[in-house]
Order: C-alpha cells, then sequence, then structure tokens
C-alpha cells in the first residue's frame, strides 16, 4: 500500500495507523500496546529520542529494520502480520543489506 506522499510505510506505521482509527478488536488492541510498549523499551534510538509517528514535515520513508540475526525482534512482528492480514493489508518482507541511513530510526 502506497501512502500518498510516495512511499510504503512498514508494518509498525500501518498497525499503528488501523489503531489510531479504531479499527482494532480489543484483542488485537492488547497486542499491538503491549508489543509497541516492548518495541520502545527495548530499542535503541539515535540521540536518546522516541519517534512520535511521522508528521507532514518528516521525511518519508522512514520505517524500522532489524538485523536478521535479531530474532528477538523479527519473531515480534508476526502478530502486526496477523492484524495486518485480518484488516485486509497486503505486506511484503523486504531484505537489504544496507537498509537504513544514518538519519533514520532503527533498532
Amino acid at each position: 500500500m502506497r501512502h500518498p506522499r510516495g512511499h510504503f510505510p512498514g508494518v509498525f506505521a500501518l498497525t499503528n495507523e488501523l489503531a489510531r482509527q479504531g479499527r482494532l478488536t480489543e484483542e488485537q488492541h492488547r497486542f499491538w500496546r503491549a508489543a509497541n510498549d516492548w518495541h520502545d523499551a527495548g530499542c535503541p534510538h539515535p540521540h536518546g529520542r522516541r519517534p512520535r509517528g511521522l508528521r507532514p514535515r518528516d521525511p518519508p520513508g522512514a520505517v524500522a529494520w532489524f538485523k536478521s540475526s535479531a530474532h528477538d525482534l523479527v519473531e515480534r512482528v508476526d502478530g502486526y502480520l496477523e492484524i495486518l492480514a485480518a484488516h485486509g493489508v497486503d505486506c511484503r518482507r523486504l531484505e537489504s543489506s544496507s537498509p537504513g541511513r544514518p538519519d533514520g530510526w532503527t533498532c
């Protein structure tokens, strides 16, 4: 699903948008809240800052990415994918040997 700004949002942005719109079931909402809190607590961010979600002035294409060896992080994405599938949101896994940029958010 291409964002109106031209980029393809990641699973976190897509699931966060469903939650913002109030479209998650109670069970999905519980998973989403707990998983987001877990990632926020365990995922370091540059300059000690936490993202507050994309705002219109933010650069497009800011997505989270994980090294394939970060099994504890990668495995938790499955729950997000289940939520997106339940809402008919198509997703594709992308792999890259150099996915990030120095100014991007990464885990």
